[in-house]
Protein backbone atom coordinates (compact mmCIF):
# COMPACT_ATOMS: atom_id res chain seq x y z
CA UNK A 1 0.00 0.00 0.00
CA UNK A 2 1.08 3.58 -0.55
CA UNK A 3 0.07 7.16 -0.11
CA UNK A 4 -1.57 8.95 -3.04
CA UNK A 5 -1.66 12.61 -4.11
CA UNK A 6 -5.20 13.61 -5.10
CA UNK A 7 -7.24 16.44 -6.65
CA UNK A 8 -6.54 19.22 -4.10
CA UNK A 9 -2.90 19.29 -5.26
CA UNK A 10 -3.90 20.11 -8.84
CA UNK A 11 -3.03 23.71 -9.61
CA UNK A 12 -1.14 24.46 -6.40
CA UNK A 13 1.70 21.91 -6.16
CA UNK A 14 3.05 22.66 -2.69
CA UNK A 15 6.31 20.79 -2.10
CA UNK A 16 6.45 20.74 1.70
CA UNK A 17 5.78 16.99 1.49
CA UNK A 18 8.75 16.40 -0.80
CA UNK A 19 11.43 17.50 1.66
CA UNK A 20 10.22 15.21 4.47
CA UNK A 21 9.96 12.04 2.36
CA UNK A 22 12.73 9.65 3.44
CA UNK A 23 12.41 7.57 0.25
CA UNK A 24 12.31 10.27 -2.43
CA UNK A 25 8.91 9.03 -3.65
CA UNK A 26 7.65 12.26 -5.20
CA UNK A 27 7.52 13.14 -8.88
CA UNK A 28 6.60 16.50 -10.37
CA UNK A 29 4.04 16.99 -13.11
CA UNK A 30 3.09 20.31 -14.67
CA UNK A 31 0.07 20.83 -12.41
CA UNK A 32 0.60 18.51 -9.43
CA UNK A 33 2.83 16.03 -7.63
CA UNK A 34 2.64 12.24 -7.65
CA UNK A 35 3.85 9.53 -5.25
CA UNK A 36 5.62 6.44 -6.55
CA UNK A 37 3.70 3.51 -4.98
CA UNK A 38 6.69 1.20 -5.46
CA UNK A 39 8.93 3.41 -3.31
CA UNK A 40 6.45 4.61 -0.67
CA UNK A 41 6.97 2.90 2.71
CA UNK A 42 3.80 4.26 4.35
CA UNK A 43 5.75 6.30 6.87
CA UNK A 44 3.14 9.10 6.90
CA UNK A 45 5.80 11.84 6.99
CA UNK A 46 4.19 13.62 4.03
CA UNK A 47 0.65 13.49 5.36
CA UNK A 48 0.73 16.39 7.86
CA UNK A 49 2.91 18.52 5.57
CA UNK A 50 0.32 19.01 2.83
CA UNK A 51 -1.43 22.36 3.43
CA UNK A 52 -4.31 21.45 1.09
CA UNK A 53 -4.85 17.93 2.49
CA UNK A 54 -4.31 16.28 -0.89
CA UNK A 55 -2.46 13.18 0.38
CA UNK A 56 -4.33 10.05 1.48
CA UNK A 57 -3.38 6.49 2.22
CA UNK A 58 -4.48 4.34 -0.70
CA UNK A 59 -7.13 2.69 1.49
CA UNK A 60 -8.58 6.08 2.49
CA UNK A 61 -8.77 7.93 -0.82
CA UNK A 62 -12.26 9.47 -1.11
CA UNK A 63 -14.48 7.68 -3.63
CA UNK A 64 -14.56 10.62 -6.03
CA UNK A 65 -10.73 10.57 -6.24
CA UNK A 66 -10.10 6.80 -6.54
CA UNK A 67 -8.77 7.33 -10.09
CA UNK A 68 -5.81 9.16 -8.58
CA UNK A 69 -4.46 5.83 -7.28
CA UNK A 70 -3.86 4.66 -10.84
CA UNK A 71 -2.91 8.14 -12.02
CA UNK A 72 -0.08 8.40 -9.46
CA UNK A 73 1.30 4.99 -10.50
CA UNK A 74 1.17 5.93 -14.19
CA UNK A 75 2.50 9.48 -13.89
CA UNK A 76 5.61 8.61 -11.87
CA UNK A 77 6.80 6.75 -14.98
CA UNK A 78 6.38 9.90 -17.10
CA UNK A 79 7.51 12.69 -14.77
CA UNK A 80 10.82 13.61 -13.13
CA UNK A 81 11.57 12.92 -9.51
CA UNK A 82 11.51 15.99 -7.27
CA UNK A 83 13.83 16.21 -4.26
CA UNK A 84 13.74 19.88 -3.26
CA UNK A 85 11.20 22.43 -2.12
CA UNK A 86 9.95 24.71 -4.89
CA UNK A 87 7.55 27.62 -4.94
CA UNK A 88 3.89 26.55 -5.36
CA UNK A 89 2.05 27.44 -8.52
CA UNK A 90 0.68 30.98 -8.59
CA UNK A 91 -2.79 31.22 -7.13
CA UNK A 92 -2.77 27.67 -5.88
CA UNK A 93 -3.63 26.33 -2.48
CA UNK A 94 -5.04 27.96 0.64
Amino acid sequence: MAFVVTAPCFGCKYTDCVVVCPCDCFHEGEEMLYIDPDLCIDCEACLPECPVEAIFHEDNVPAEWKDFITLNAEMVRLTPQILERKAPLAGGGP
